[in-house]
């Protein structure tokens, strides 16, 4: 029996670009030579022990992430984001194998405020380089677009908006009548599809974009066989924006190629990652505001008769019941069937419930579900088990939001949608700002949410 190796060596990973591979090195080679500059500014010799910490820092910054295309403030959130990790890694070494005293503690300091200095110059530095690379006229490349229907005309507006590449959209080639036609696209139509290949070939089409359903797959085999006799790269572009697209990527499944469309970001390092931040952000909050904690219960239990805590089934991670932990804000605690959500003016809650809302101090002690591992402190924040069945029916996509751990906060809070989602436009709105987070993950963005949130609940007064 021979092994079918129909589908073997077909796909293959994109090659890494030039930026990408820079952005590997730079991080580590940066963080490195700024340390080796500093203990020659300060005349410290080269050591055993000086190497030993250059060679344990490229390790832990290795590959370096290319930050050049992120918003600059989610790139600076995530730069001194990931040093603050690395020297409590480092700090946490040293502790550990009682080697700091090995090291100057003002070659330390300086390395420690210059390095994310010297890191944001280089992200600077290299937009402006890809801006300028973007601008030049050898990086301009036209392409045609095989089907001018919906999906042809995302493809044109997605090339148009494209920062990386200056590509310039020539037109559509259809073969269907013009009611079928998307209305934009229509209006640039230059041809049949018989007239495809003479055309890319007499005006050197740099690339071609094959658009048509998946139902014309006769026609798109023919096309194909066309246009190879041309130069032009060839691109087949899915029909797939029907769907939320959560973290997609095109795997190897041992020879046969599997595209992932919905797929939590938290896997191998950035499970590790996230899970890591949460558990040291979380003990350090909790220790922080243990004085807060305590004056809080005692204000709960003063308001009104009942426990503390208000202890609420909610769905969390893969949509899982997990029980929630909040300070008792109202007089009754409803955790059945039906759940009426608190509203403006609600003669459930107490004066001091109505107060640890408004500042969202009825939230802190999930805290606790976080160390539990049950929550994270920034994700979709969880939903009534009740109100979980009813959306889960009207919302398209919505238990996609449970393929990550809920959150105490989250990006849809931050963004405006907090308390009372009165109408299904609301929860629409939620949903859909916290699937965007699940395709825009990163620890900058964690990092950014946390601050916002903070601003929020000390000057927002809409929350009840």
């Amino acid at each position: 029996m021979f092994e079918d190796r129909s589908y073997k060596r077909t796909f293959y990973n994109a090659p890494q670009s030039v930026e990408s591979l820079i952005a590997a090195f730079l991080e580590p080679g940066l963080i490195v030579s700024c340390y080796l500059a500093v203990n020659a500014y300060f005349g410290e010799p080269v050591l055993r022990s000086t190497l030993t910490l250059c060679l344990l820092i490229f390790a832990l910054t290795f590959p370096g992430r290319n930050r050049f295309a992120d918003h600059p403030v989610s790139a600076l959130l995530d730069v001194l984001g990931s040093w603050l990790l690395l020297l409590a890694i480092l700090a946490l070494c040293g502790y550990a194998t009682n080697s700091l005293g090995y090291f100057e503690n003002q070659v330390l300091i300086w390395w420690a405020g210059l390095t994310p200095v010297l890191q944001c110059i280089a992200i600077v530095i290299g937009r402006r380089v890809r801006r300028w690379r973007a601008n030049s006229p050898a990086s301009r490349r036209s392409a045609v677009i095989i089907g001018a229907g919906p999906l042809g005309a995302k493809v044109a507006r997605a090339l148009r908006e494209d920062p990386d590449r200056r590509i310039h959209c020539l037109g559509f080639f259809d073969d269907r009548q013009d009611d079928r036609l998307h209305a934009g696209a229509s209006q640039q139509l230059l041809g049949s599809l018989s007239e495809l290949s003479d055309y890319v070939s007499a005006n050197g089409v740099h690339e071609v974009y094959i658009t048509l359903p998946l139902g014309s797959q006769p026609r798109i085999v023919q096309l194909l066989e066309q246009i190879q006799g041309t130069t032009a790269s060839l691109f087949f572009v899915p029909d797939v924006f029907g769907i939320s697209i959560i973290q997609g990527r095109l795997r190897d499944l041992h020879g046969v190629p599997v595209v992932g469309i919905c797929e939590t970001p938290f896997t191998g390092t950035n499970e590790l990652i996230k899970r890591v931040s949460d558990i040291v952000l979380a003990s350090l909050i909790l220790v922080l505001i243990s004085p807060i904690l305590l004056g809080l219960a005692i204000g709960v239990k003063l308001s009104s008769p009942g426990p503390v805590i208000f202890k609420q089934r909610r769905n969390g991670l893969a949509g899982e019941e997990i029980i929630v932990y909040k300070f008792r804000s109202m007089r009754t605690m409803d955790n059945g069937a039906v759940v009426k959500q608190a509203t403006k003016g609600d003669p459930r809650i107490t004066k001091f419930g109505a107060f640890i809302r408004r500042t969202s101090l009825d939230e802190l002690p999930q805290f606790i579900n976080v160390l539990q591992g049950q929550m994270s402190i920034v994700g979709p924040r969880p939903h009534a088990v009740a109100h979980n069945e009813e959306y889960r029916q009207l919302i398209k996509a919505y238990m996609v939001r449970h393929k990550v751990k809920p959150g105490i906060t989250g990006w849809a809070q931050v963004n405006g949608l907090r308390g009372e989602t009165d109408t299904i436009d609301k929860m629409k709105a939620r949903v859909e700002y916290d699937l965007e987070y699940l395709r825009n993950w990163s620890l900058g963005l964690d990092l950014q949410i946390i601050v916002r949130t903070v601003r929020l609940v000390l000057f927002d007064r809409h929350a009840y």
